[in-house]
Order: structure tokens, then sequence, then C-alpha cells
């Protein structure tokens, strides 16, 4: 077993990252955190991984941020409680746009409970796959906090803005069956198959042409806050990119010949 918190593996271009603290229930640590950017870092850099699914070992995906770290909070000094929350916010808001950004499809297989930050870190994945076995709650209010994995910007998004407020107002927990009829989730399968549903849907999605599918993923994710006129320009130049790629040129070759051959 490895005795690392982050478990990456990689096979035929699909990367898994496991969340690899089962004891805790896969709670976010500092440490934890550190090897959770540096897979990243990594996903984003190789060429030859495709997508990424996300989930974690043993029965929850992410119970939240670690209980340790809040309590080192609490016992700091008063005048250092400030900027010590500042800069913690600073890491855990660094890992989740990594994750958010990722040029490349990345999906959720939430296999049991994802808490607070969990509940967080699913939604900055461009989707979300549950097993029967999973749930998710925006579980901050219970400690006096606000969503601070991206929970306020990705939940409204998902579900509405009246819905959000409701599920982080209460911190109630919600079972996967809801968490497909309220959009939380994208598909669910049984627990025995999620991974490998996960992972199929990874490649299918990630089969086309990399180049288009980071620029097209790019401007996508800022759809919402761009006008239409912003769109259409940040698309022109991501369109001028994608001529001059080796995809697009192979695609048009392919399909000329294709085309040449049906005449003769």
């Amino acid at each position: 077993m490895s005795t690392s918190l982050i478990d990456l593996q990689l096979e035929t271009g699909i990367a898994t990252l496991i969340f690899n603290r089962p004891d805790k229930r896969n709670a976010m640590s500092d440490a934890m955190r550190s090897e959770f950017v540096v897979a990243l870092e990594r996903v984003a850099a190789d060429k030859a991984i495709r997508a990424l699914v996300l989930t974690g070992a043993g029965k929850a995906f992410c119970a939240g941020g670690d209980i340790a770290g809040m309590e080192s909070r609490l016992s700091a000094p008063a005048g250092e409680v400030a900027f010590n929350g500042w800069h913690r916010q600073q890491r855990v808001h660094h890992a989740q746009a990594l994750l958010h950004t990722l040029p490349k499809p990345v999906i959720a297989a939430v296999n049991g409970a994802a808490s607070g930050l969990g509940a967080d870190t699913a939604l900055a994945c461009d989707f979300i796959v549950v097993s029967d076995a999973a749930s998710f709650t925006w579980s901050y209010i219970h400690r006096g906090i606000v969503p601070d994995g991206g929970g306020m910007y990705f939940l409204p998004r998902r579900v509405g803005l009246p819905r959000a407020k409701e599920l982080i107002f209460t911190g109630r927990k919600v079972d996967a069956e809801e968490a497909l009829a309220l959009g939380i989730a994208d598909r669910r399968t049984s627990a025995d198959r999620l991974l490998a549903d996960a992972q199929a849907w990874a490649r299918e999605l990630s089969r086309g042409s990399a180049t288009a599918l980071a620029l097209g993923k790019t401007i996508l994710d800022q759809a919402y806050e761009l006008s239409a006129q912003q769109v259409f320009a940040q698309g022109s130049q991501a369109q001028g990119i994608c001529y001059t790629s080796t995809e697009h040129r192979e695609a048009v070759q392919a399909f000329l010949a294709k085309s040449a051959a049906a005449r003769q």
C-alpha cells in the first residue's frame, strides 16, 4: 500500500488521483494539500495524460479540512490568527484553482462522503459521477465559517442561487439520489463500477484534439462572466491556434483522403 497522501496512477492516458488518507476519511491536511498540488502540476504538464479522475481511498471521498489544522488556528496567538488564516487560504485557493483550470477533462468519482472542502473539490471538477454511497454536505456553517474551496462560486452554477443558499445556510446532507436530481452530480453508478465507469467516461471525453479541448474548456469556464463579444473574441483567438495544430492538420487530411476515396 502506498504511504503517500496522494496516490497518482497512470493507465492508457488517464490519470487517477486518489486521496489516500482513509483513516482520516481523506481529510485535507497541509501535507496532503502540498502533495495534491504537485500531482496536479504533473498531470497538467504531462502531454501523455489526456484526462484526470479524482476519487478517495476507503469509505469517504474527502471529509473536508483536517481538524488538526482547525485546532492549530485556535491555539495561535491572537495577533497571528488573521495572517495565518490568510496564508492558509492562499494555499487552498492555489490547489483549487489548479484543479479547476486543469487543461484536460476532470471527473470526480465520489465514492462516499464529500464534506466541506471535499464537496467544493468535487465541484471544482468538470464532471461528477457518484456511487450510491456518495453524499455531499457544505458543512462549513456548523463550524462557523463560509465555504472557502470554491463552493460559493461553483454551487450556484450547478443548482441555481436559491438552492445553493439553502444548502450552504443549512449544511444539510445531500444523498446520491438527490445530488443527481439537483444537478450536483452528472451520473450515478454502482459502487463496484464507479472508478471503471469514471475512467471510461474520461477516455470518451478526451479522445478529441488535446489543443481544442484545453482551449475550449478555458473559454467555457469563463462563459458566465464574459459578454458574448468577449466569448467570440476568445473563440477567434483559440481557433487561430487550432488551425496551426497537428491535430487539425491530420484530421483535415484524413477527411480529405476519405472523401477522395469515396469519389473513386
